[in-house]
């Protein structure tokens, strides 16, 4: 890969490390359901106009839309307005990696490796220990979240998987289509008319501002250019010399977390992220024919759309 795509796939690595930022500064001001909704309701709007339709089965793209966006989402950003750190969250969301190797295997009959088998258990091991500390110094409910919608994050990347769209990236912006008004719902039942009310009009609150910057930052900067750019190198490049850029992800949002937020994690913390980024590596090294390795540049190309 030349040194310009490699400092793009980095660069990629570095919007969506940073997005967990973004996310926890929404988070101050909006209700999670509520910004869920939002994020996926400013990327439905201007996709509808301006986005032909992606060529696929409607089954397909509302499971993606489900799955990716509204598990996913739902269950992160609760996760965190629950008290999972923003640093923490992009390395537990890294579990989506084992738990679709794991759906692949129940509902598609994908074969399952021997290093895939030995690389889920280390993720799965590194988890445990993250969630082993997230019980002993914090409640372990935030934890739990975060690692449904890791889950989510898996559904629906067997749901793109079928889906075999010949443009990834019309694909994902059309799946936005799907959260804003099941999350609009749940927000109106969950978290009610007033705080949603108060989230629209008190923009004159402090963070509200942040909020704001955060949540466009998420969508254009996240969600449009970040996809868009990862889905033009999958294009070009083989997916094994461009997905495992995607493990600086945690890396980025860990330290920006530490920096900008001031988290800190324990030393076992720090163990357990190694082995679930190690476990996910592990998991991706295996001999495929040509026809596997297209497979995957499917499947990571349009999975691998930041959080």
């Amino acid at each position: 890969m030349p040194a310009r795509h490699v400092l793009l796939a980095m660069a990629v690595a570095l919007m969506w490390g940073l997005n967990f930022i973004a996310i926890d500064a929404s988070l101050r001001h909006f209700p999670p359901m509520l910004l869920v909704a939002l994020r996926f309701a400013l990327i439905a709007v201007p996709a509808v106009l301006l986005v032909k339709r992606p060529d696929v089965p409607l089954r397909w793209l509302i499971g993606y839309g489900l799955g990716f966006g509204t598990l996913q989402f739902l269950f992160l950003y609760w996760g965190m307005a629950s008290g999972m750190p923003a640093g923490l969250a992009s390395l537990v969301l890294q579990a989506s990696g084992p738990f679709t190797v794991l759906l692949g295997a129940t509902f598609l009959r994908e074969r399952v490796t021997g290093p895939q088998v030995l690389g889920i258990l280390v993720a799965v091991g590194g988890l445990a220990v993250v969630g082993w500390q997230r019980a002993e110094h914090a409640s372990v409910v935030p934890f739990l979240l975060t690692l449904a919608g890791a889950l989510g994050w898996a559904v629906g990347n067997v749901c793109n998987r079928q889906a075999r769209a010949a443009n990834p990236l019309h694909l994902t912006l059309w799946m936005s289509v799907v959260p804003p008004l099941p999350m609009l719902a749940l927000s109106l039942a969950v978290e009610g008319p007033s705080r949603i009310a108060g989230a629209l009009t008190g923009f004159g609150e402090p963070g509200a501002v942040g909020a704001v910057v955060g949540l466009l930052y998420t969508v254009v900067i996240g969600t449009v250019l970040g996809s868009g750019l990862w889905t033009w190198l999958m294009s070009r490049h083989p997916a094994g010399v461009v997905a495992p850029f995607s493990m600086l992800v945690p890396v980025v949002g860990m330290t920006a977390a530490w920096l900008v937020l001031g988290e800190t994690v324990t030393p076992p913390e720090a163990l357990g992220g190694v082995l679930v980024v190690g476990g996910v590596l592990l998991g991706g090294l295996r001999r495929r024919s040509d026809r596997d390795r297209a497979r995957s540049a499917e499947l990571i190309a349009a999975a691998r759309t930041g959080p």
